[in-house]
């Protein structure tokens, strides 16, 4: 059976075409839910690996795969860094995937990478906005997390200061991650060089 297909590379323009937002919303969400339930049932390596599949289409059929990957290894720095933060306060328990005790579940990391592959295409809007941006992560970096909370991915220990972290922490990494994005834009084409 052969899959139909869409054409998602765009060209040359402001941002990309409507089919592939619709598309990255379908994959990254589909995504989503696999790395939150692989967690929650005992398989946090084959819901990162569902994660690394999204991003690796991701990169296929953005224009500048290079530039896209870069912004999704910075995301999973930053994203590492935060969750690093939320274990270490101990409001949030996780039921697979800690290597060590200490250390944030490989499979957040890996969420914060799937994450990327949303600002350059359905979150472009957030650009210039970073107010906007911080309002936004402060109220649906907590709401996302409260959602695999209530699928079983991690739990909350202390309710209260666990939503206020993440709040803070959003509020904090969603307008930096905006910035990023900007910078390492792979969806959009390269201006081409009009005096060559």
């Amino acid at each position: 059976m052969r899959l139909p297909t869409v054409p998602l590379r765009t060209g040359p323009g402001p941002g990309p075409t409507r089919s592939l937002q619709i598309a990255n919303l379908a994959v990254s969400q589909l995504a989503w839910f696999a790395v939150v339930l692989g967690a929650a049932h005992g398989r946090p390596l084959a819901g990162a690996l569902c994660a690394l599949a999204a991003i690796g289409w991701h990169l296929w059929v953005v224009p500048r795969p290079g530039r896209e990957l870069q912004l999704v290894l910075l995301a999973s720095l930053v994203g590492g860094a935060a969750e690093t933060v939320v274990v270490a306060l101990g409001h949030v328990g996780y039921p697979s995937g800690q290597p060590l005790a200490h250390w944030p579940p490989y499979w957040m990391v890996a969420l914060w990478g799937l994450f990327a592959i949303a600002l350059n295409v359905n979150l472009r809007w957030l650009r210039g906005r970073p107010w906007l941006a911080a309002c936004l992560g402060a109220v649906a970096g907590p709401a996302a997390f409260s959602a695999g909370v209530r699928l079983g991915g991690a739990h909350f220990v202390h309710p209260g200061p666990a939503l206020a972290t993440l709040a803070c922490l959003w509020a904090l990494a969603l307008p930096l991650l905006g910035w990023l994005a900007v910078r390492f834009d792979g969806v959009t084409w390269p201006e081409v060089d009009r005096g060559r």
